[in-house]
């Protein structure tokens, strides 16, 4: 293993003005930074962890809170997640992944034990047990979603409010008046986490001013689920029309289901997906959607984070705005035809 020393000798430099270029606690000049950089990288050189976290007091690692429930679509999770890592590297920063459901507790165990330098934190409720906690504690930290309360806290997240007003909007236009939310499995409700919640609450307003009837039914998923689950809306709802899914488990069961039952898509009813584009592409009908940017969240998040750490960043509010595609699961309504 190539040691400090070493790099000096190839460098022709002292060990300290190696170190200073490491840590850039003191200015150097442009040439002799060039010729310890050139050393480094020739000899192959990587500085001790442990040894850089003691002398700045810094562990460049940044923890990621990712709960990773059943009752949630993973591959969104870790989308997002792999797009945190790989901005927070370009940054110079490893990301240590937290995937268990320790609430609090885990806010605890980092900023109590120098495990990392701050904290991204996903899967957001309302009244997230983990908020009291960071705004207690002089660790930067950036939110994946939005609480009931955003103040002291800097958050990142699709607009949901907006994302089910646009599917409200869309499905109005094309003259649906009575329209289901498939929704996410009980317990997401349950638990009052924030993006389903603002879905439906931007959804259920903007249709209340379009004149539409809403019915919004959680689902577990899968087709057992989802069958129950239609049966029930048809059955409460027998002129519904426009269907809103958010549950990805739920996507493709619905479309085998309302074939089954002889309702066409889109001549006899509608079907709005949010979800990742290549769920909505990849479906048996190309689904009218609002996707789910996780690449730009989570660049959003780190860049945030990185400006916290560096002394410059501000709490705030960064909500992306939806975008609605249309493809080939939406058209006018029966009546409208």
């Amino acid at each position: 293993m190539v040691t400090l020393a070493e790099v000096a000798q190839h460098a022709g430099v002292s060990a300290s003005t190696v170190s200073y270029v490491l840590s850039g606690k003191r200015s150097i000049s442009a040439g002799t930074r060039q010729r310890v950089e050139r050393s480094i990288q020739e000899l192959g050189y990587h500085p001790n962890a442990g040894a850089r976290a003691l002398a700045s007091s810094r562990s460049n690692i940044i923890a990621l809170m990712v709960p990773l429930r059943t009752d949630m679509y993973v591959p969104v999770m870790m989308e997002i997640a792999i797009a945190v890592a790989t901005h927070a590297r370009a940054h110079g920063y490893d990301v240590l992944l937290l995937t268990g459901e320790e609430g609090p507790d885990a806010v605890r165990r980092v900023t109590g034990s120098g495990l990392a330098d701050a904290m991204i934190l996903m899967d957001v409720e309302l009244d997230d047990e983990r908020l009291p906690l960071l705004r207690q504690t002089d660790q930067p930290s950036v939110l994946i979603g939005l609480p009931a309360d955003t103040s002291g806290l800097t958050c990142v997240d699709l607009d949901f409010g907006a994302t089910g007003a646009l599917c409200a909007e869309h499905l109005a236009l094309l003259g649906h008046r009575d329209i289901a939310v498939i929704g996410e499995a009980p317990a997401v409700y349950e638990r009052h986490t924030g993006f389903a919640e603002r879905t439906l609450d931007g959804l259920r307003s903007r249709s209340r001013e379009l004149g539409l009837r809403v019915l919004h039914r959680p689902c577990e998923g899968g087709y057992d689920a989802m069958a129950l689950t239609l049966a029930r809306i048809l059955d409460e709802r027998p002129g519904t029309t426009g269907f809103v899914v958010q549950n990805e488990s739920a996507v493709e069961p619905l479309l085998a289901l309302l074939r089954q039952q002889g309702r066409a898509v889109p001549e006899d009813v509608s079907v709005i997906a949010i979800c990742p584009a290549q769920v909505a592409t990849q479906a048996s009908v190309r689904l009218t959607s609002v996707a789910i940017p996780a690449q730009e969240m989570g660049r959003l998040a780190v860049e945030h984070l990185i400006a916290k750490l560096e002394r410059h960043g501000k709490d705030e509010v960064v909500l992306i705005a939806p975008e609605l595609t249309v493809r080939a699961s939406t058209g006018p309504a029966p009546t409208a035809a």
